[in-house]
């Protein structure tokens, strides 16, 4: 589900992986497209990323029935 709820806000915002790589280069992770990629893929978010990946897209929180 977590995984569904990044691609949906990803795609919402018109970003993609590298662009949020990018964007979370600014708040201190060293992410890259395909780092992302794998995490989204397995399913194993830190909830560090999970947090930082909120700053990054300017989003105040998520609905918990999303996740």
């Amino acid at each position: 589900m977590v995984t569904v709820l990044w691609r949906k806000r990803l795609k919402r915002a018109d970003l993609t992986y590298e662009d949020l790589a990018v964007r979370l280069k600014k708040h201190g992770f060293k992410e890259t497209k395909a780092s992302i990629a794998n995490k989204l893929a397995r399913a194993t978010l830190p909830a560090s990323f999970f947090l930082a990946c909120l700053a990054a897209l300017e989003l105040e929180g998520v609905v918990l029935e999303e996740i």
